[in-house]
C-alpha cells in the first residue's frame, strides 16, 4: 500500500514463538537432485521484477512459480539465466504438489540479477560465493561469502556479531521492550517504565544454501522471573550479499482491561545493535533517511562551515564520507583547534504520525538536544560508521506503521548503539483497552439490540487483544566503508520497496492455480469489457487514495481498509461498531489478489501484500482460548465478539505464500490445520440458537459455508505443501467433501455435525433448507473451484453446482427443487460468479445468461452508478480529498470478484 512504486490452543501458540514449534523447508534436500525430463507444456518462464531497478541493494529475492499438472516431478531441478543468456545462481525447492505428486509450485531464490530472468528445467549454476552454515560451535555461523553473522542459540543476544572480512561491523544484536505498567489518563502522576530483553529459547536452521539460508529464532522478552511478549524472528542471508533481512513477529500476551489504568502497556519495542567505532571522529559518519531518497549527511565531528577553512578538498571528502587527509596537511588554524569542535554522538529521528517526523541530535547524554530538521515521511533508514566500515539499517513501512523511531547513541565513543524502534518510546503507550464500558449489554438479548443499532456484536471480555500479532521487516548492511550517496540511495530504496521477482500472469493462468479459469488477463477488446475494466481500475484507485486521505496507517492498522461510508459526515464510519475496520469482510483480500494475478500490477501487489500482513496477524488470534479464530469487523480489530473461522481463513494467505514462499505466512497457514478444535471452545451461533446446544467433539455443528471453507482451505494447503500433518489434512479434505455431498440437500443443508476424531460429517436423517447470503462470499467459490479441479468426486461437484444454480434462482424454482425457498437473500451480484462458474462447468447456456443478468441488474454496483468521486475539502472534511458516497467495501469486494471471474469464464457470452 505504499505510494512509492516498488488454532488446539497450544498448537497455535507455536505460530508466534511459544514452546511448541515446527519448521520445515519443503523439499529443501531435493533441490539438488538430478534433472528430470522436461514435460511438453513446461515452457521456460520469464520472471521479472515488480518494480524497475532489479535487486538493487537488497540481499536477495525469492519467488514462487506455478506449473501445470504433470509438468515436472518432485526431483526436478531448475536453472536461471539473464537476458544475455548468462547463468544466474538459483536455489530451488518445492512448496506445493499436485495430487499426482508432480510439482505445483516451486520457490526460487536469487542473490543477483537485474532485468528479466528466464527459468527453465536444468542444472542450477552455483554461486561464486556460496552461503554456508556452520553449526559446530556454540553459535550458528552464516557466511554469504562477503559477510559472516554469528547467531546466538541462547541468552539475550540474537546476533552476536556481523563481520566483513576481519572487520567486525556490528555486534550484540538484541531485542528490547519497554513496559509501562500504568497509564495516566490525565495530566498528573509519574510515568514508570521497565525494560525487558528478548531471550532466545530455540534456534532452527531452516535452509542452508547455497544461495539462501534462513534461521528462525524464537523466545520471549524477559526481566527477572517474568517472560512475556513472545517473538519469532527469521534472518535471511543470500549468496554474495553484504546485507541480511530480518522478519520480526511479536504476539501480544499481556493484560489490558477497560476502565483500568494498570496493565501491560508497551512503551517501546525495538531491535538494537552495537557498532564498533574505530576511526577518528572526523572520519565517522552519520546518515539518516528523510523524505524520498533524502539524507542527513554528517560527521560526528564536522569540519565544514567552521570559522576557519580546512580546505575545500577536506570538506568535500568529509561530506562524501571519504577518509580525510592527515590533519597535518590542513590549514593549521583548524588542526590546532580540533579539540574545540563538538562531537555529536546521539541522533534521534521520530515518526509519531504518518504526516511528520522530527530529527534532533546532541553531543552526549546529559546535554541538551538540538533540532536537526524534520519533514513529512521518513524512509526509516540510517547508517553509522566510518571509513573503515559501518552499519546501515532500515525498517520497512516506517511511516505507514507509525509510531516508529531510529536512534543512534554514543557515536563519539568506541561503541555506538543503534535502535530501530518498531514502536517509538516517545509515543503514547500502546493502549489496546476496549473502547467502551459495555453500555449495559450484559445479556444476549441486549447485545442483539446493540447489534441492531451500531452493528457491533458486543460481549463482555471478548474485545481483547490477547493473542494478536504483528510482523515487521528490517534490513541491515555491513559496509566496508561509508557508502557513496548513490549506494545509500539504493539501500534506502530497498528499505522502502523490497525488490520482488514475479511470475507473469500468463504462467499463473496456464498453470491453473487459484481456481482454474477464474481469472484472465485484462481485455478491452469490446466496449462492454472495457467499461468493466475501467470500473475495476476506478475501485482500486479509489481505495488506494482513501488510504492516504483517511490516514489508514499505524502499527496495528496499516493494511486494513474501512467497511462502510457515512454519507452525512463525509467520513468512513471509523467509530461505529461493525461499520469500521473491515477485517476481511466479504473478501476484499481475494478481490485484490485476483486483480493482481490477472494484471501483474505492482501497486495492486503491494496493497494486497500489506493487507495480507495485517489481516493474517492482527485480525486473528494466535494464542489463548481463541487461537485460530479471527474477529469480525469493528472499531478495533479485536473488538467484536464474533470470533470466527471466516476471518482466519487460510484462503486469504495462500496467494502471498505461494507467490513469495514467505515462511511467516506459511506458519500462519500451518497453525490453522487443527483449527476445527475451536468449535469446542466457542459456538459461533450461541446468541441466535433456539435449541439447546453443547459442543460435543463427536457432533460439532459446523456450517458448510463460512466455517467449512475456512477449515478446508487450511487442510488443502497443508496437503499441497506436504507439511507435517498433510496426511491428516488430506483425509479431512476428502472426508468432509464426501460428507457434504452425502447430505440430503448437499450444501443447501447449511450445516452438519462434525466428528473431530474422525474428521467426518454425520449424514442428516432429513433434508433441511438453510442458506445464508454469507456462505459463499468468504472464498467458497474460489476454494471449490480448486477442489473440483484437484479431486475427482462427481457427487461433490453436483452438490456444489446445485447450490450455485439455485442461489440466484427464483423462489419458485428453489421451492420446486428443495420443497421450500431460500428465504430473503441478497448479494446477488456477488453470487453471479457462482452462476458463471457452474455455467462453464455444466455447459448451461441459460445459467450463463443469468450470470450476466445478475451481474448487471440485481444489487451491488450498476452501470448507472456514478463511477466517479466528488472533491471534498474544508469545512466539510478534515483534509481535502475525494469521496464516493455510493461506494461500500462489501459491494466493492463482491463486484470486483464477480467482474474478474465473469469476464474470465463468460467474457465471450456478454450481452
Amino acid at each position: 500500500m505504499s505510494p512509492i512504486p516498488r488454532r488446539s490452543l497450544l498448537k497455535a501458540a507455536a505460530v508466534a514463538g511459544a514452546a511448541a514449534q515446527f519448521s520445515w523447508a519443503l523439499g529443501a534436500r531435493d533441490a539438488q537432485a538430478a534433472p528430470g525430463a522436461e514435460a511438453a507444456d513446461a515452457d521456460p518462464v520469464t520472471l521479472d521484477w515488480l518494480e524497475d531497478g532489479g535487486l538493487g541493494a537488497a540481499p536477495g529475492s525469492t519467488v514462487g512459480v506455478p506449473w501445470p499438472k504433470g509438468a515436472y516431478q518432485k526431483d526436478q531441478t531448475f536453472a536461471l539465466t539473464d537476458a544475455d543468456g548468462k547463468a544466474v545462481p538459483v536455489q530451488s525447492w518445492p512448496i506445493a504438489y499436485w495430487p499426482d505428486g508432480s510439482l505445483k509450485w516451486t520457490a526460487h531464490a536469487v542473490g543477483s540479477g537485474d532485468g528479466k530472468l528466464t527459468l527453465t528445467a536444468g542444472t542450477p549454476a552455483a554461486p561464486e560465493k556460496k552461503v554456508t552454515v556452520d553449526k559446530s560451535g556454540g553459535t550458528i555461523d552464516i557466511s554469504t561469502g562477503v559477510i559472516t553473522a554469528k547467531i546466538g542459540t541462547s541468552g539475550s543476544t540474537v546476533v552476536k556479531s556481523v563481520r566483513r572480512g576481519a572487520t567486525e561491523i556490528a555486534k550484540n544484536g538484541r531485542l528490547v521492550l519497554i513496559r509501562q505498567p500504568e497509564i495516566e489518563d490525565e495530566d498528573q502522576g509519574a510515568v514508570r517504565t521497565e525494560r525487558f530483553d528478548g531471550t532466545v529459547d530455540k534456534v532452527t536452521v531452516e535452509q542452508e544454501g547455497p544461495v539462501r539460508a534462513v534461521v528462525r529464532i524464537d523466545g520471549k522478552h524477559r526481566k527477572g522471573s517474568r517472560s512475556w511478549l513472545p517473538f519469532s524472528i527469521r534472518l535471511y542471508f543470500y549468496a554474495g550479499a553484504d546485507s541480511f533481512r530480518m522478519v520480526h513477529t511479536i504476539t501480544y500476551d499481556g493484560k489490558q482491561e477497560p476502565g483500568k489504568a494498570s496493565g501491560d502497556f508497551v512503551r517501546g519495542l525495538g531491535v538494537r545493535f552495537t557498532v564498533p567505532m574505530r576511526d577518528e571522529s572526523y572520519d565517522r559518519h552519520i546518515r539518516i533517511g528523510g523524505e524520498g531518497s533524502g539524507l542527513l549527511r554528517e560527521a560526528v565531528k564536522g569540519i565544514t562551515g567552521l570559522r576557519r577553512d580546512p580546505g575545500a578538498a577536506v570538506q568535500a571528502a568529509q561530506y562524501e564520507g571519504k577518509k580525510l587527509p592527515d590533519p597535518a596537511t590542513w590549514d593549521q588554524r583548524v588542526t590546532t583547534r580540533l579539540q574545540y569542535i563538538p562531537e555529536w554522538g546521539d541522533y534521534t529521528l521520530s515518526q509519531l504520525s504518518a504526516d511528520g517526523f522530527t530529527l534532533r541530535k546532541r553531543t552526549k547524554k546529559g546535554h541538551g538536544w538540538i533540532a536537526a530538521g524534520g519533514g513529512r515521511r521518513a524512509s526509516g533508514f540510517g547508517y553509522v560508521g566510518g571509513v573503515s566500515g559501518g552499519f546501515s539499517f532500515g525498517l520497512r513501512d516506517f511511516w505507514e506503521k507509525f509510531p516508529a523511531q531510529l536512534d543512534i547513541r554514543d557515536a563519539h565513543t568506541d561503541e555506538a548503539e543503534v535502535t530501530l524502534w518498531l514502536w517509538s518510546p516517545e509515543a503514547q503507550p500502546m493502549d489496546m483497552r476496549f473502547y467502551h464500558d459495555g453500555m449495559g449489554q450484559d445479556t444476549f438479548p441486549e447485545q442483539i439490540e446493540g447489534l441492531n443499532i451500531t452493528y457491533e456484536d458486543y460481549e463482555p471480555e471478548f474485545g481483547t487483544p490477547y493473542g494478536i500479532a504483528r510482523t515487521s521487516e528490517l534490513l541491515f548492511w555491513a559496509n566496508e566503508s561509508t557508502p557513496s550517496a548513490e549506494r545509500l540511495a539504493e539501500q534506502v530504496e530497498a528499505v522502502r520497496v523490497l525488490p520482488q521477482l514475479a511470475a507473469p500472469p500468463k504462467q499463473l493462468i496456464k498453470a491453473g492455480v487459484f481456481g482454474k479459469g477464474l481469472y484472465a488477463e485484462p481485455d478491452r477488446s469490446t466496449p462492454a469489457k472495457a467499461k468493466i475494466e475501467d470500473h475495476l481500475d476506478f475501485l482500486f484507485t479509489y481505495y488506494k487514495d482513501q488510504v492516504e486521505m483517511r490516514r489508514w496507517y499505524g502499527f496495528w492498522d496499516y493494511g486494513d481498509i474501512m467497511h462502510t461510508y457515512d454519507t452525512v459526515r463525509h467520513q468512513w464510519r471509523y467509530d461505529i461498531g461493525g461499520y469500521a475496520w473491515d477485517n476481511s469482510e466479504l473478501s476484499p483480500d481475494l478481490w485484490l489478489w485476483y486483480a493482481y494475478l490477472r494484471s501483474g500490477r505492482s501497486d495492486i501487489f503491494r496493497f494486497a501484500e500489506a493487507m495480507t500482513r495485517h489481516t493474517g496477524e492482527v485480525d486473528v488470534y494466535h494464542l489463548g482460548k481463541w487461537a485460530g479464530l479471527g474477529t469480525r469487523h469493528g472499531v478495533q480489530h479485536f473488538a467484536d465478539s464474533a470470533k470466527q473461522q471466516r476471518i482466519a481463513n487460510t484462503t486469504y494467505r495462500r496467494f502471498y505464500y505461494f507467490l513469495t514462499a514467505d515462511e511467516r505466512v506459511g506458519d500462519l497457514m500451518h497453525a490453522n490445520v487443527d483449527s476445527d478444535e475451536t468449535f469446542l471452545v466457542l459456538d459461533p451461533l450461541r446468541k441466535v440458537r433456539t435449541d439447546p446446544y453443547t459442543p460435543d467433539r463427536h457432533a460439532l455443528s459446523v456450517g458448510f459455508g463460512t466455517d467449512w471453507s475456512g477449515l478446508v482451505s487450511a487442510w488443502l494447503t497443508e496437503w499441497e505443501r506436504k507439511g507435517p500433518k498433510w496426511e491428516k489434512a488430506k483425509a479431512r479434505v476428502l472426508s468432509t467433501m464426501e460428507g457434504i455431498a452425502a447430505q440430503p440437500n448437499g450444501f443447501v443443508q447449511g450445516s452438519g455435525l462434525y466428528d473431530l476424531d474422525t474428521g467426518k460429517f454425520a449424514v442428516a436423517d432429513k433434508p433441511v433448507v438453510s442458506v445464508s447470503h454469507l456462505s459463499a462470499v468468504f472464498g467458497l467459490n474460489e476454494l471449490c473451484a480448486e477442489l473440483i479441479d484437484l479431486v475427482d468426486m462427481p457427487k461433490f461437484n453436483e452438490a456444489y453446482f446445485d447450490y450455485c444454480r439455485y442461489f440466484n434462482a427464483t423462489k419458485a424454482e428453489q421451492k420446486a427443487r428443495y420443497g421450500s425457498d431460500f428465504g430473503s437473500l441478497l448479494l446477488f451480484q456477488g453470487h453471479s460468479r457462482l452462476d458463471a462458474y457452474t455455467a462453464v462447468q455444466t455447459g448451461d447456456t441459460k445459467l450463463a445468461q443469468r450470470a450476466w443478468d445478475k451481474f448487471y441488474n440485481s444489487d451491488g454496483y450498476k452501470e448507472s452508478s456514478p463511477w466517479k468521486t466528488e472533491k471534498l475539502s474544508g469545512p466539510a472534511t478534515l483534509v481535502p480529498g475525494s469521496g464516493a458516497a455510493w461506494v461500500s467495501t462489501n459491494d466493492t469486494a463482491l463486484y470486483g470478484l464477480a467482474a474478474i471471474e465473469n469476464l474470465a469464464l463468460l467474457g465471450d457470452k456478454m450481452p
